[in-house]
């Protein structure tokens, strides 16, 4: 992107009878925020009128047909489709599901197409949106399947004091224990790694891995997943130069709050980092989408029918994903200059990593490392009651 350009930051309307265009609409009511980014929301004309007028909103918006007509200094919406859509304000309904859906596919193609740098998303109703052309548990399966790559996606929830990534997302509590394994918690301790130094420029990051059983597991009296999973895994990455620490339990770890000393918590579950988390931070708190290439990020409510037109909805989890999306996208941008275009290797050098590579032979003894003495502690004191 040039580097006169300002960020164009594509923002999906989610479920059209929640709170989505709420608020949009208020995070945009102050201006000061189009001199940061230039927003594309992907919805409709019609929903956006009538949910603007029955919310008595006064933030305008220009409407456009594509993203190479937005216009800085403006709140552009997109057209994804023209046709009427019944509004009902805090009801699931399959219509406002599908609405979300169109916003949500235009937005994918475009971003294939290089129109925006970074997508935050309006939340959407899991059930209703279901379709042939939408089969997953929500928002963050769906983008990796569709513009990921090949790369595995992660979700980190995440302030200015805590981040929260999971090893498993949406999944049945009675599904979860088998689907904890060593190699899938070493996955996304790595992703939650390379994210945390890359997205958010932290040298050299500390994590902590929690357990899945009450009190870490017992020393394996009220489960052996922390001795035969999530420890080895621990130690595996820490051969791999990763600071990972724990298991710790989950209960006493927030409640001491022991997570002020790292810079990343990876929970085993969606509702054991979840819930603290939202308990923290609800009102500032951000779900971002780390592992790939697209920056996506999004409020960390979810559609709030409980208070849909009803002009209650809290804008500041919108804003922070909003400007979250932006930091990361910089922070990339700043990480990756120093890395483009490296020197070539001269002969001579090749020759040596060839002949490494070829002639070295290392003992038993060599392949041993020193465990670090508190890297297998399950913090005692977290763990008594």
């Amino acid at each position: 992107m040039e580097q006169d350009k300002k960020i164009r930051v594509a923002i999906t309307q989610g479920d059209t009878n929640g709170v989505g265009y709420e608020v949009i609409f208020k995070a945009f009511s102050d201006p000061v925020i189009l001199e940061l980014c230039t927003p594309i929301i992907y919805g409709s004309p019609k929903i956006a009128a009538y949910h603007k007028k029955a919310l008595n909103l006064d933030t305008s918006f220009t409407i456009i047909n594509k993203a190479e007509e937005a216009h800085d200094g403006k709140l552009n919406l997109l057209a994804c489709f023209d046709n009427e859509v019944k509004i009902e304000f805090g009801q699931p309904a399959k219509e406002a599901g599908d609405a979300a859906l169109r916003a949500l596919d235009r937005a994918m193609t475009d971003f294939r197409a290089g129109l925006y740098d970074v997508l935050v998303t309006a939340p959407i109703n899991k059930a209703t949106i279901q379709s042939p052309g939408f089969h997953f548990p929500g928002h963050t399966e769906y983008i990796e399947t569709s513009v990921g790559e090949g790369q595995k996606a992660l979700m980190i929830l995440m302030n200015d004091t805590l981040r929260v990534a999971l090893v498993t997302t949406h999944l049945a509590i009675k599904d979860v224990a088998k689907a904890i394994t060593k190699e899938g918690i070493i996955q996304k301790a790595t992703i939650f790694h390379t994210a945390l130094k890359r997205d958010f420029r932290i040298s050299n990051p500390r994590i902590a891995v929690l357990s899945l059983n009450p009190h870490a597991g017992d020393d394996g009296l009220l489960g052996s997943e922390e001795k035969d999973i999530i420890k080895p895994a621990i130690n595996e990455l820490a051969e791999k130069g990763i600071q990972a620490f724990g298991p710790y339990p989950a209960d006493g770890f927030f409640g001491s709050g022991t997570y002020y000393r790292f810079d990343g918590v990876l929970a085993m579950y969606h509702d054991q980092g979840l819930a603290p988390f939202k308990t923290i931070a609800l009102e500032s708190g951000v779900n971002y989408t780390a592992g790939l290439p697209i920056i996506r990020t999004s409020p960390d409510h979810g559609t709030a029918y409980d208070i849909a037109g009803q002009g209650k909805a809290d804008e500041n989890s919108l804003r922070q994903a909003i400007y979250t999306a932006i930091d990361v996208f910089r922070n990339r941008q700043d990480y990756d200059e120093p890395l483009k275009n490296p020197l070539p290797k001269l002969f001579h050098e090749k020759r040596e990593d060839g002949e490494k590579a070829r002639f070295a032979v290392r003992s038993k003894d060599a392949n041993r490392k020193e465990k670090p003495a508190d890297r297998d502690e399950t913090n005692r004191e977290t763990a008594a009651e």
